[in-house]
């Protein structure tokens, strides 16, 4: 099994800055994508970022230049930067990781989710 921890939640005033990290760990052969997707209240969950095994980076244009999506394949650990912080940016962030227990055997995993709180 396969389980993904994440860290770094909180409460910040606007313009604030916070750190998520997501470490991945259990019966791992290798990761895929990793990234980061956030819940607000009564909507949808979308996607904030992306990054490949290779470190391609993809981003929503809300978070264009306030985000940093990063990894650190040797930890399996996957992290978001997160600057110029907005109150519409307060949700439940969620972390993602294409993980291969086998080369063929690619399973999809979600973390449990950590609150980010940013007051105007």
């Amino acid at each position: 099994q396969v389980q993904l921890v994440e860290s770094g939640g909180g409460l910040v005033q606007a313009g604030g800055s916070l750190r998520l990290s997501c470490a991945a760990s259990g019966s791992i052969f290798s990761i895929d994508d990793m990234g980061w997707y956030r819940q607000a209240p009564e909507k949808q969950r979308e996607l904030v970022a992306t990054i490949t095994s290779g470190g391609s980076v993809n981003y929503a244009d809300s978070v264009k230049g306030r985000f940093t999506i990063s990894r650190d394949n040797a930890k399996n650990t996957v992290y978001l930067q997160m600057n110029s912080l907005k109150p519409e940016d307060t949700a439940v962030y969620y972390c993602n990781a294409a993980v291969r227990r086998t080369w063929y055997q690619l399973t999809n995993y979600w973390g449990q989710g950590t609150q980010v709180t940013v007051s105007s």
